[in-house]
């Protein structure tokens, strides 16, 4: 089991991102932009830096679903690789069975 900290503190960033992103993405627009004057771009990238760090999507961390354990996840499930198997053991994922040969 991950400490309930971290889990928190992943929760709070997922937050701030789905807060922010739309902020983000029209400033990031501007940046990007040909047609935006200097002083544009320069404000854009000012505010860009102002918004909050965890704000950004890559801050972000994949973790178990069940344990919240950051290590050995497995997307397509959302799930560690410790309770991936546990579940797959006793039926519970569809399409899952386990190697033979």
């Amino acid at each position: 089991m991950a400490k309930k900290s971290m889990v928190a503190r992943e929760r709070k960033r997922q937050g701030l991102y789905l807060k922010f992103s739309k902020q983000r993405a029209a400033l990031k627009k501007i940046v990007k932009s040909q047609s935006s004057s200097d002083e544009e771009r320069f404000d854009a990238c000012i505010k860009l830096q102002r918004l909050p760090r965890d704000s950004s999507s890559s801050r972000g961390h994949n973790r178990c679903k069940i344990t919240g354990r950051p290590h050995g996840y497995y997307r397509k499930f959302g799930l560690g690789r410790n309770k991936l198997r546990e579940s797959v053991m006793k039926g519970e994922v569809p399409g899952v069975t386990k190697a033979s040969w």
